[in-house]
């Protein structure tokens, strides 16, 4: 009897309708993220609707292949799509092994109570809040100025790079930062070194993850349009370029350009939306191929 006047004393006393209140309150809240969600997702698709609808007419095999003409009226822009896929790959050249080795500097050798740590991680959040332009400026005097690159590709990819950077430092370090000690001490115990222990198992492990982010970096590059506006892009220069000296034209820039200025605005907008149906498609594709790569890892992982 003691003890089940106890048990009757320490349960708590709801109000009558307590769980009615709880089930329909959670309930709600449930149902306006549901909404949001459901918003969200049109906003989504209005836009892409939008763009296929001004943009699909425009697309063909010689609006995708050849180069602009009469005054960026007419032709296609296949020296811009080359533009832009080379600039991603530059800045992916520059960013992904240094924010790479950087992040895994950050969780796997540095003290995680040390000042470097917390100074490279201050730094790290604050260029992530730079705005893009600031970085164009940037590598207008230092890459295009100071070490006399010009108006080039090199400039604009290394400073795209930058730009990029601490979105790869962070995710390495959050997708290392994940994986249990355990792991990286067994490897030890079976007598692998640190540096084999990182290589062979802790980032293998993380790079479906570290993938991700790194294609995050590639779509910020894409589309931006200050940077390269300081660095590299051209007005119109419809050859290809043969050296990362040259300058180029690319997608953001032109869509940019062939929007607000040219001969005949009005005959350009179509081509401007064409012009950015396909930079939506090439990051899509981009997605998608890391989507792919992303499983292919997991599936090695699955497997060892």
């Amino acid at each position: 009897m003691d003890n089940q006047e106890t048990n009757k004393h320490s349960v708590p006393a709801f109000p009558e309708g307590y769980s009615i209140r709880k089930r329909r309150s959670q309930a709600a809240a449930f149902a306006v993220f549901r909404v949001l969600s459901l918003f969200i997702v049109l906003i989504l698709f209005a836009i892409l609707g939008f763009i296929i609808w001004k943009g699909a007419g425009v697309i063909s095999w010689d609006f995708l292949t050849k180069a602009p003409e009469d005054g960026m009226t007419s032709g296609g822009i296949f020296p811009a799509i080359a533009g832009t896929l080379l600039l991603m790959l530059g800045s992916a050249a520059v960013a992904f092994p240094i924010g790479i080795m950087s992040g895994v500097y950050m969780n796997e050798y540095a003290s995680k109570t040390g000042w470097a740590v917390k100074f490279i991680r201050l730094m790290t959040n604050n260029l992530s809040g730079v705005p893009s332009i600031v970085f164009g400026l940037f590598g207008m005097a230092l890459f295009v100025k100071y070490l006399g690159f010009g108006d080039s590709i090199l400039a604009g990819s290394l400073t795209l790079g930058l730009l990029s950077l601490p979105l790869v430092i962070r995710t390495t370090e959050e997708a290392l930062k994940d994986i249990p000690d355990g792991i990286r001490e067994g490897s030890l115990a079976l007598g692998a070194t640190k540096l084999q222990t990182i290589w062979k198992v802790v980032l293998p492990m993380g790079m479906p993850r570290i993938i991700t982010g790194l294609i995050l970096s590639l779509g910020r590059v894409s589309g931006e349009t200050a940077p390269i506006l300081f660095t590299c892009a051209a007005y119109f220069f419809p050859q290809l370029p043969t050296s990362i000296f040259d300058q180029c034209m690319a997608l953001p820039y032109h869509l940019y350009v062939i929007s607000t200025s040219g001969t005949d605005i009005e005959a350009q907008q179509p081509i401007a939306y064409g012009t950015a149906l396909v930079l939506i498609i090439i990051v899509l594709v981009i997605n998608l191929l890391a989507g792919l790569l992303r499983r292919h890892f997991e599936k090695r992982l699955k497997v060892k």
